[in-house]
């Protein structure tokens, strides 16, 4: 207790240790289907799949894979937005014995070709709006199988009438031929597949090459195993004792494809028997109607959703009563946006921590103890951690700030193909998550600032180096230096500080269109800034915190 103070901190039910559990992921989803069978798990804009119906899904489409040459250990990429396709796929090559590998449909096709190559995935699952830029990327990459679904798959019938009229006006109709090593979804799902032979997979095996750009903005593929994550699901289950089992209804607006969303927004709820109501993309409005219609009681989210919700101009048309939890990570909960949103349903807002690395939560605040404000809370049941010197690797004394670092059954096994990454992250079993944190004498955590400049917004990480590398492609860009600035809705915003080169002329209308070519879309810098140079340290290194702090000039240039 003297090493772990936050101990007594916890709420009384919440249990201090767990007992290991060897299943493997998809148990969790069969857990579900023996109790809650003909519980809705699924509302897709009104089209719903009960457990039993879901899990059977799942079978068909592991046996499916199987069948069009998919074994144990492949990497089955998903570049998919929330939508049944992707719990039916993700489950479905979990239990075919393959690896999964999520993915960002709002990747360029420049990340998107990494993410394939790296991954050495042979299969994608995909939709068809997104169909157009795999079959591009295709040919620089290893893929031997396309499996691609339709929104309409999954639609109540007037729905899926419309769905093809409304979805392809304007635009040119999407046709996929099944060739090439091309399937689609829904004909894989009725195909007739023998049982195939019991995949041999142990809980220490890898289930998940989960992307992150960890400690240094190089992207790295984190290797989750079944253990990790199942031990992190059973972490939250046990720290979230007032959300009852069959009996709740999540809002799942949080990307899947993101770790946070994974645990949060898929895991949870299909642990605990719970609907969830699934949605592609944000929209306060949509979400409002929502959780009014289903009487939704728990929205895992980010700062910015509570403050987007509780702000919108209507939110009093709408009776959102119904919540009574929300998870909040990603980026630093502001106190006015949990006040406001506290106010406005009668819930709770709890504000945790985690990343890619260790599956990801690893801190929460407690549901009915002391929640402190700015603080990530206390380590989950079987996390331990400590705050060492930045120069000397010892433990600094309580109040001091450090390197932040972790250890847990939910800590990754490794960087894909990375030996070097790794040894630098994993040392003797701790994890070094690159963040500078303190330890109150509680045992409560505060992140004080990151390590290496890394920026979060809307709920993303951002790495300035991979930015800047971008920005330095471009013939008439010199130098350049990316920082994060504080900003009400998605946390941080990105800014370019850029140095055009002597001769050479660039505008942020240019340098804007040459980033949204290459960089996905939260990645792009929202304002330009030119100037004559970058400061740096004696040895070269970019003084982010000196531009961070200085006061806008009067070149600066907004850009929308």
């Amino acid at each position: 207790m003297e090493n772990k103070p936050w101990l007594a901190a916890y709420d009384a039910d919440v249990p201090k240790t767990l007992p290991p559990d060897d299943g493997l992921i998809q148990s969790i989803l069969e857990k579900a289907v023996e109790k809650y069978s003909q519980r809705d798990a699924v509302n897709f804009f009104g089209y719903t799949m009960t457990y039993a119906r879901l899990w059977k899904a799942v079978q068909q489409f592991a046996k499916a894979l199987a069948d069009v040459g998919v074994a144990p250990s492949d990497r089955v990429l998903l570049l998919l937005p929330n939508t049944p396709h992707f719990i039916i796929a993700y489950y479905g090559a979990l239990k075919a014995g393959a690896i999964v590998v999520p993915t960002n449909p709002l990747y360029s096709d420049k990340e998107l070709t990494f993410q394939i190559q790296n991954s050495g995935a042979e299969t994608l699952v995909t939709l068809d709006m997104l169909y157009a830029q795999v079959q591009k990327v295709r040919p620089q990459t290893g893929l031997q199988r396309v499996i691609v679904g339709r929104i309409q798959d999954y639609l109540p019938p007037l729905k899926k009438l419309m769905y093809p009229v409304l979805a392809q006006k304007g635009s040119d109709t999407i046709t996929i031929e099944e060739k090439d090593g091309v399937y689609l979804f829904a004909r894989l799902m009725k195909r007739k597949c023998a049982e195939p032979p019991s995949a041999p997979i142990s809980a220490d095996d890898v289930a998940m090459l989960q992307y992150t750009g960890g400690t240094t903005g190089v992207a790295k593929g984190a290797m989750l195993t079944h253990r990790n994550i199942v031990s992190n699901n059973q972490q939250m289950r046990g720290w979230y004792q007032d959300i009852q089992e069959g009996r709740e209804t999540f809002i799942s607006v949080l990307p899947y494809f993101h770790s946070y969303g994974m645990a949060a927004a898929m895991s949870l709820p299909v642990s605990i028997g719970a609907t969830m109501v699934l949605f592609p993309k944000f929209a306060a409005k949509d979400i409002l109607k929502a959780i009014k219609q289903n009487g939704a009681s728990v929205l895992p989210g980010i700062p910015s959703i509570y403050s987007v919700l509780s702000s919108y101009k209507d939110v009093k048309k709408y009776d959102i009563s119904s919540i009574n939890y929300c998870l909040s990570g990603a980026a630093p909960l502001p106190i006015t946006v949990l006040e406001n949103f506290e106010r406005i349903t009668g819930g709770i807002i709890v504000e945790g921590y985690g990343l890619t690395e260790a599956s990801p939560v690893t801190h929460c605040n407690p549901l009915r103890g002391k929640r402190k404000v700015g603080s990530i809370g206390l380590p989950l049941p079987d996390t331990d951690c400590k705050i060492v010197n930045l120069q000397t690797g010892e433990e600094v004394p309580t109040g001091e700030a450090g390197e932040f670092c972790i250890k847990g059954p939910q800590v990754m096994k490794g960087y894909w193909n990375n030996e070097e990454e790794t040894r630098e992250t994993l040392r003797d079993g701790w994890l070094y998550t690159g963040d500078i944190a303190r330890m109150d004498e509680d045992g409560y955590f505060y992140i004080a600032e990151r390590k290496k400049d890394m920026i979060i917004s809307e709920g993303f990480n951002i790495y300035p180096r991979e930015i800047e590398e971008f920005l330095l492609e471009h013939p008439a860009v010199a130098d350049a230096a990316v920082v994060g600035t504080p900003d009400k809705l998605r946390g941080e915003r990105v800014l370019a500080h850029v140095v055009v080169k002597k001769g050479m002329t660039a505008t942020p209308d240019e340098l804007m269109r040459y980033c949204k070519e290459n960089l996905v879309k939260y990645k792009v810098p929202k304002k330009f800034i030119f100037t004559e140079a970058i400061p740096t340290t004696l040895v070269g290194k970019k003084l982010r915190r000196v531009l961070r702090d200085k006061e806008t000039s009067t070149t600066d240039t907004d850009t929308p």
